[in-house]
């Protein structure tokens, strides 16, 4: 038997490998939930070379995207301080092979991340001539992944949840939002599932594991890291409640926005791109003011951080907003979901998932 399966959960090609007591599992009430490839690390499988290159490199050599270990370790520390718990809920959804797990966890600690969990997809049989067609297919095997993590969590979890463009994570964590939520019926479901390459004995087991977990929709925000470039706007179509990003700077603003971490994290993930990946100041005071064009982020929060920033050097002296900041017009809590004049649906009633325009 091969070692990593003494340590894994193994239902069909989903492989979990569990990291935390059951009890803190079934307790967290807010719960992370992180795609790694392109999203935490700068993974490439979509190729036979590149499933063998990324399965051969030890963990020091992997690469993170731009900013992410950081902004985990900020959220780590930010979610430790308000809860006094030593387990940061957060779980990491790979299509890396699961003889890839001992590596991405131990690069995961050298980062100073330890997981409730991780979820490999079993992808070495699909090596073979017909089914290489399933390498870079995984809106069936990341659902799954998804339902099973649903199951074992608080029944009032809220998860936020960090995807990319490559791999249309924002139509697989929406589907898990409306699949959560009894938003679409058995026949639309199933036809959705099957038109986007989901194989009959998944779309099964999804069916199977929707019975079982509460009709509540769990998915409180969901970031998409756009490492392909994809046109923010065509991410209008999921609502509100999804954010397409260009960096991690981003997502700090926001996750500063909705009070999930401080103005000192915003900092040291600005500073970690700059000391660490090269990004330059000019870049920091666009990504800000796109964020703030978009009507994304509003007038509290940016009036609280551009001056911190600007005094420990991140953004630009002269920096300004191009447009005024928003006010806030609605929030849940401390999530700000809507500012002032701006009437998008925080979640659809239906997206258009059998439809890509991008």
């Amino acid at each position: 038997m091969a070692e990593w399966r003494k340590h894994a959960i193994i239902t069909d090609d989903v492989v979990y490998f569990p990291g935390s007591p059951e009890s803190a599992t079934s307790d967290a009430r807010e719960v992370y939930v992180w795609d790694i490839d392109k999203t935490y690390l700068d993974t490439k499988f979509e190729t036979v070379k590149g499933l063998i290159r990324t399965a051969t490199e030890k963990p020091a050599q992997k690469k993170n995207v731009p900013g992410a270990a950081e902004l985990v370790r900020c959220l780590n520390g930010a979610w430790t301080k308000r809860n006094g718990s030593p387990f940061f809920p957060i779980y990491f959804i790979t299509a890396s092979p699961p003889q890839m797990e001992k590596r991405i966890r131990q690069k995961l600690e050298l980062d100073g991340v330890k997981p409730y969990g991780i979820f490999c997809k079993d992808n070495l049989p699909n090596l073979r001539p017909r089914r290489f067609w399933r390498l870079n297919k995984q809106v069936g095997y990341k659902l799954q992944s998804l339902m099973q993590m649903r199951f074992e969590l608080h029944k009032d979890v809220r998860l936020v949840m960090f995807g990319d463009d490559g791999e249309y994570d924002a139509v697989i964590y929406s589907i898990f939002s409306d699949i959560c939520a009894r938003r679409l019926d058995t026949s639309e479901l199933r036809q959705t599932l099957n038109a986007l390459y989901v194989v009959d004995a998944q779309v099964d087991a999804i069916f199977r594991l929707q019975d079982k977990v509460p009709n509540q929709d769990p998915v409180e925000k969901i970031y998409i890291n756009l490492a392909d470039d994809t046109d923010s706007d065509y991410y209008l179509k999921f609502g509100r409640r999804t954010l397409p990003i260009s960096n991690t700077f981003q997502a700090a603003l926001d996750l500063f926005q909705d009070d999930r971490i401080g103005a000192d994290d915003v900092a040291r993930v600005a500073e970690n791109l700059i000391n660490e990946f090269d990004f330059t100041v000019e870049e920091l005071d666009r990504s800000l003011d796109e964020l703030v064009r978009r009507e994304k982020l509003g007038e509290p929060a940016t009036l609280a951080i551009v001056p911190i920033l600007k005094a420990r050097q991140l953004l630009s002296p002269e920096f300004d907003v191009s447009v005024k900041p928003r006010a806030i017009a609605e929030t849940r809590g401390s999530v700000v979901v809507r500012l002032d004049g701006n009437f998008d649906p925080w979640i659809p009633e239906r997206v258009d998932y059998l439809h890509d325009y991008r």
